[in-house]
């Protein structure tokens, strides 16, 4: 009996299905190629046990069958086609890769996944149902008009992500821009629609369609760098030349944009009231406008002021003539340059109006041309430097490569490690342009330092923060100062002027 059963076609094909199944599903569940190898094996196992008892899956069933076995071939039937629709979509998913078009290679295996799985259902239809497929699909147009019709906007959102997935304007991860001042970064595109993320971190979701009829412009194509342009208006006192070297020098001495492609400058008019210049420049990513933008007007107020500019007002705008306008940078009472200076450096910000007076005293002028070297890296400073114009350059020579730490503007200052902590210069000090430069020396320093020993704890606690937020310059876990750590600034300060501890 027990031959006799296994004899019979329903009990092997039961049969076949569970080991099948059980392989297929359990052992082989996480190899992919192992897996496909095992849907082979049972797919043409389950085609030559079908067709040794006589039963062709892609034939229509004799009419002349029990209903019992009727039943049984058409689910077996649909078995095989299913199992055969597995092993092509399977191989599919293996094979079909586009290494360097993701997306493109993705759409492209879902088509013909569906397609594969259409042609699976209408074989099913045809060959276990007997239903004429022609007829079927000719009957059923009525039924295709209105269902296209209640379907047209779904339908039209995915063959628009159709055509944006197969032309590619934009990639997950790219900065665009439409027609109607929406702008965000692309953080998911599907078949239905778009999503951005915009600048106030909010999603904005927009469908296939209506992408597809706008005009998107791509800000991080074809790569990250984004060109910016800023409108600067300066009176014209002097000649537009000059005003343009100025500018230029805004433009070398900015630390947040690219040196490449060189940034440039273009006089857009000039009248009677001011001299409307274009500073055109690229930063990295579009990320970093803000932060670009916020250095470059600092640094036009900086350059502009050392230069003895003065910003126009706005166009069409009441501007007073010069003698009218008020004072507003205490020039009356400290005319000289050196106090100017001092005014607007935090390291002595902590001082007395008679210790400023004292420190800008006995400051001195030097010039240097452009390309000169003002330190060599290592080196100690015995001075405190202030940039009064020009820019300067700080480049450090490591592993027989050159890295630029940073630029320095007017003022900015250097030389303070050397002046308060005995340590040398962390890379070569050297002039971009023509610069003036403000020294304070440490004769100038010690008597003050003597006489109030309590401003080396304001000198040390503003070195701190100073070193603080360069930390990025060193590109070290732990800050360095002349290859040592950094251990209390006070009690350096205090050790190099020899002065007495509280």
């Amino acid at each position: 009996m027990l031959l006799t059963l296994l004899a019979d076609p329903i009990v092997q094909f039961c049969i076949l299905v569970v080991v099948g199944t059980f392989i297929s599903r359990f052992l082989l569940r996480h190899r992919r190629a192992g897996r496909l190898i095992g849907q082979i094996a049972f797919f043409v196992s389950l085609t030559a046990l079908l067709l040794y008892h006589g039963i062709v899956p892609y034939e229509p069933t004799p009419p002349q069958q029990t209903v019992t076995l009727r039943i049984f071939i058409g689910f077996a039937k649909i078995v095989w086609w299913i199992n055969g629709a597995w092993v092509l979509v399977a191989s599919v998913r293996l094979f079909l890769i586009f290494e360097r078009k993701p997306r493109e290679g993705r759409l492209l295996q879902d088509l013909i996944v569906g397609i594969i799985y259409l042609g699976a259902a209408l074989s099913v239809v045809a060959d276990v149902f007997s239903v004429p497929v022609g007829t079927l699909i000719a009957t059923s147009g009525v039924f295709a008009i209105i269902l296209g019709l209640a379907l047209q906007s779904t339908l039209s959102d995915v063959f628009s992500g159709i055509a944006l997935n197969l032309g590619r304007p934009y990639s997950v991860g790219d900065w665009v821009v439409l027609d109607n001042d929406i702008q965000g970064r692309v953080v998911e595109t599907n078949w239905r629609a778009t999503h951005l993320l915009s600048g106030t971190n909010d999603l904005v979701v927009i469908p296939n369609s209506a992408l597809a009829k706008t005009r998107i412009t791509n800000l991080s194509s074809p790569d990250e760098s984004h060109g910016v342009t800023i409108t600067v208006r300066v009176e014209p006192t002097t000649q537009p030349k000059v005003i343009v070297d100025v500018m230029r020098n805004v433009l070398i001495s900015c630390n947040s944009i690219q040196k490449t492609p060189e940034p440039s400058v273009m006089i857009d008019s000039i009248d009677g009231q001011a001299v409307e210049l274009q500073l055109f420049f690229r930063i990295r990513d579009i990320s970093q406008t803000t932060a670009a933008k916020n250095e470059i007007y600092d640094l036009i107020y900086r350059h502009s002021k050392a230069g003895g500019l003065r910003l126009a007002s706005p166009s069409g705008t009441l501007q007073l003539p010069p003698d009218m306008q008020p004072d507003t940078t205490g020039a009356a009472q400290h005319p000289g340059t050196p106090w100017r200076l001092l005014s607007n450096i935090p390291l002595f910000s902590s001082l007395t109006e008679d210790e400023k007076e004292h420190v800008a005293t006995h400051m001195a002028r030097r010039t240097y041309q452009k390309d000169s070297v003002i330190a060599a890296q290592d080196s100690r400073l015995r001075s405190l430097m202030i940039v009064r114009s020009g820019v300067i350059s700080i480049t450090r020579s490591e592993a027989q490569r050159q890295i630029e730490l940073t630029r320095l503007a007017p003022g900015d200052y250097f030389g303070e490690g050397g002046v308060l902590m005995g340590s040398g210069e962390v890379g070569t000090i050297k002039a971009l342009t023509f610069v003036v430069i403000y020294e304070i020396g440490e004769d100038c320093l010690a008597p003050l330092l003597h006489d109030r020993p309590a401003i080396a704890d304001e000198l040390g606690t503003i070195m701190s923060k100073r070193i603080e937020a360069e930390r990025h310059l060193f590109g070290a876990n732990e800050m360095l100062v002349n290859g040592a750590p950094i251990g209390s600034l006070t009690s350096r300060i205090r050790h190099l002027f020899q002065l007495q501890h509280d």
